[in-house]
């Protein structure tokens, strides 16, 4: 096992006070605590319904205004569905629907247009859609489902800085991920993915999390990320780097892409060496690229004719 860098527990998407304490007593009814929980969101922006074996949202909210919350938490409960409820809090920001049994998200979640955070692992979604990539996310988690891909739309997520979908069913990474040019941390462990993307290289990645897939090569192009601090590869069958040097840590890792870098650059040259040769013994040399040596200068050819030999 390679493990690169420490590894840091993930914040919580949302961490305000009030959503993080229960909530009424275990003297209440519950109702009533119920009650009181809607009646401190009207007050405070911070509505926690958390752990309440909700299968639906409380049909006594439309008793309280709720249109200033900024966070809700409703996590941990039996959603089958993300409430039509919720997605009318348009004032909302961060939204956590972990540990539900949601399918599908609605398309009227689009008119959630302040939602930066927003955690919907461990539920049982097939897909996310389109529309969820209208929103101004910057933190989203999709961990713990049964995701197979991501949408081609997911390169307009343009202030994306953290993306977790690990513990998947995901095959490939769409082409278009490499547009998200503010993401940090990118979680794909333990999913079934054969092929890293060589957009990622051009992303400014802190963190990277690879391991537990079927990857066999890491990119040269990858050596570039010099942004990159910690990065988790371990449980792959990698062959390029090779395991000796991907447990030595990331400096060896991108030392190796480099050199296979430099060997990559060489191959033209070398493939034109014997005509070059045959071309240095039976004509006087004139100074001038020969026409059939697309993208290689002349000086570069005699300085490797003159290294062979």
């Amino acid at each position: 096992m390679a493990t690169l860098g420490p590894e840091s527990a993930r914040p919580q998407l949302v961490s305000s006070p009030s959503i993080q304490t229960h909530i009424g007593s275990g003297n209440l009814p519950p109702n009533r605590g119920l009650e009181r929980a809607l009646e401190e969101a009207a007050a405070s922006g911070a509505l926690n319904l958390s752990s309440r074996k909700l299968k639906e949202f409380p049909r006594s909210a439309a008793n309280h205004d709720l249109s200033d919350t900024v966070e809700a938490d409703l996590s941990k409960n039996r959603l089958a569905d993300v409430p039509s409820e919720v997605c009318h809090l348009v004032a909302l920001e961060a939204l956590n629907l972990y540990h539900n049994c949601i399918r599908t998200i609605p398309d009227n979640i689009i008119g959630l247009q302040s939602l930066t955070c927003l955690n919907l692992s461990r539920n049982q979604l097939g897909a996310l859609p389109a529309c969820l990539c209208g929103l101004p996310l910057r933190v989203l988690n999709a961990s713990n489902n049964k995701l197979v891909s991501l949408p081609e739309t997911i390169g307009q997520l343009h202030n994306l800085m953290e993306l977790d979908i690990s513990c998947n069913e995901i095959t490939a990474l769409p082409r278009h991920i490499g547009r998200l040019k503010a993401l940090r941390e990118l979680n794909v462990r333990r999913n079934l993915l054969c092929v890293l993307p060589e957009d990622l290289a051009s992303l400014p990645l802190v963190k990277f999390d690879f391991s537990c897939n079927k990857v066999s090569t890491i990119p040269v192009c990858y050596r570039t990320m010099k942004q990159l601090q910690s990065l988790q590869l371990e449980n792959n069958p990698l062959q390029s780097p090779p395991a000796q040097i991907c447990i030595k840590g990331k400096v060896h890792i991108f030392k190796y892409l480099s050199i296979e870098a430099c060997r990559s650059d060489k191959m033209p040259d070398s493939l034109y060496l014997p005509v070059i040769e045959r071309l240095s013994l039976s004509r006087p040399n004139t100074g001038r690229r020969p026409t059939w040596l697309p993208g290689a200068s002349h000086q570069s050819c005699l300085f490797t004719l003159v290294l062979m030999t």
